[in-house]
């Protein structure tokens, strides 16, 4: 429901286009005029009213639903560009077209100044001012769903820059807001891609350890042989090119935070010395003999099933209940329905202000292609996508071309048991292959639970998702 929700506000212009006549306003001191271009816009699907006094346009402007004015450049009392003015003081919403015999530079150079959205010269056919109308239409709509979508991206930002108003991300702000009061340890689970990180840094902003480093780790980029000294640090001469005694991880981090991502990945025989570091509150540096007193936060992240690896020893058991004290699990980005395309508007407007661009937001089958695709690499792929995108495009909004290929041609992984298209007849084994990547979707990447519905045994499971190229 919510991914239908948040679809409705970014096709709101076209949706309205598609259910009523645009309504336009044209105005023209020439009465026969007025009378030709309301026949032939009317046929044309536009709803028309029509002033030949400027003035009396501008006084009836504001009680009438108008989307765009058709003004003539030269008309007695009131010349169109000054009407382009006192419309934009009014009403800066509705784009304006000025209609000119004089179809020189200074005059459409005067027009677009004055705040027309285009300029159409005399003589024109109606279907060129039709067209021209359709694109006003079509911008004032844009506009209309940028400033819907801006205004609930706003209100979705409860934390730092975490954006996202499904019901799974509302859970993950409460959680946020409730553990970060305490001083517990907290291990946050989740695919690659889904923002570990950046929970656990909203965690430390939100916590007394504000004022407070955080220090950051990933455990599993960092050499095994190497590890111990930058989690603990080490002494002069502890090993060979230990030229100097360095201060650990530990220390440095020492009333804040410290962030250990992929802790899944800690070699097993490092894991006591982290488990003594944690309860004991000091390390000993490697090649030292004196403790170190040490005061941290320990937020810990992995895209491992933990749990599995506890049961097969290849993660203790009570380093795992230690930082799995409060645990927060996030989403996958293909079960956040709407956050989709809120999050594409938060990276459209971080990256075009970064870029020096203009982009404003997606058109209607730009957003269709992102809701139709899974991201397997959650919301990393989605900023990747949307940073190539905006760099490239030539346009105020992102279109389908501006998308990756893998995105454009994105086919859904629907079973389809049931087609009278011989074309889309699969094999078992895709059907097999398709079911057990929707199993795991709809659980949120939990395998041992998926293993269970399935009934295989967890290696059997993990052996699939290898053939399949995916990590178990």
């Amino acid at each position: 429901m919510e991914r239908e929700s948040i679809r409705s506000v970014l096709t709101e212009g076209q949706a309205r286009m598609s259910q009523a006549r645009p309504r336009l306003l044209i105005v023209d001191d020439d009465r026969a005029m007025c009378e030709v271009l309301e026949l032939g816009l009317r046929k044309r699907g536009f709803d028309v009213v029509w002033h030949t006094d400027p003035l009396e346009a501008l006084r009836v402007l504001p009680a009438e639903n108008i989307e765009v004015v058709v003004a003539d450049l030269n008309m007695p009392g009131l010349r169109g560009t000054e009407l382009c003015t006192r419309v934009l003081a009014n009403r800066p919403d509705v784009p304006v077209i000025v209609i000119t015999a004089f179809g020189s530079l200074e005059t459409a150079i005067a027009a677009i100044r004055a705040g027309a959205y285009d300029f159409v010269t005399k003589p024109f056919e109606v279907d060129a001012l039709a067209l021209a109308i359709q694109r006003a239409v079509q911008h004032r709509a844009l506009r209309e769903e940028v400033k819907t979508l801006r205004r609930v991206v706003a209100s979705s930002q409860q934390l730092d820059d975490l954006v996202g108003t499904s019901v799974a991300m509302r859970r993950v702000f409460d959680l946020i807001s409730r553990v970060a009061q305490t001083d517990v340890s907290v291990l946050i689970t989740g695919e690659s891609g889904t923002g570990k990180e950046m929970v656990a840094r909203a965690i430390h902003r939100q916590s007394a350890r504000s004022q407070g480093p955080f220090v950051a780790i990933n455990c599993a980029a960092i050499p095994e042989q190497l590890l111990e000294s930058e989690l603990f640090g080490h002494t002069k001469g502890a090993f060979t090119d230990a030229r100097v005694a360095r201060k650990g991880l530990f220390p440095k981090a020492s009333g804040g935070t410290l962030f250990l991502d992929e802790v899944g990945d800690l070699p097993l025989q490092l894991q006591p010395k982290l488990l003594r570091a944690i309860q004991e509150r000091c390390v000993r540096p490697v090649g030292g003999d004196e403790e170190i007193p040490v005061d941290v936060r320990i937020v810990a992240a992995t895209n491992r099933d933990l749990e599995a690896a506890v049961e097969e020893r290849r993660f203790r058991d009570d380093l795992y209940f230690r930082v799995n004290v409060v645990q927060i699990g996030l989403p996958p980005l293909r079960s956040r329905g709407g956050d989709i395309l809120l999050l594409a508007q938060h990276f459209i407007e971080a990256f075009s202000a970064r870029q020096g661009k203009r982009v404003q937001g997606l058109s209607p089958r730009a957003a269709e292609r992102l809701l139709a695709y899974s991201f397997p690499g959650n919301v990393r792929e989605l900023q990747n996508c949307i940073e190539r995108a905006v760099a490239l495009t030539v346009y105020d909004q992102l279109g389908v071309d501006d998308l990756p290929e893998k995105i454009r041609d994105h086919r859904t992984s629907q079973l389809m048991l049931a087609t009278p298209d011989s074309s889309e007849l699969v094999s078992m084994e895709e059907i097999e292959r398709r079911y057990i990547l929707h199993v795991l979707d709809v659980l949120g990447g939990n395998k041992a639970m998926a293993a269970q519905i399935l009934g295989f045994d967890r290696r059997t499971l993990y052996r699939k998702l290898e053939r399949y190229g995916q990590s178990p």
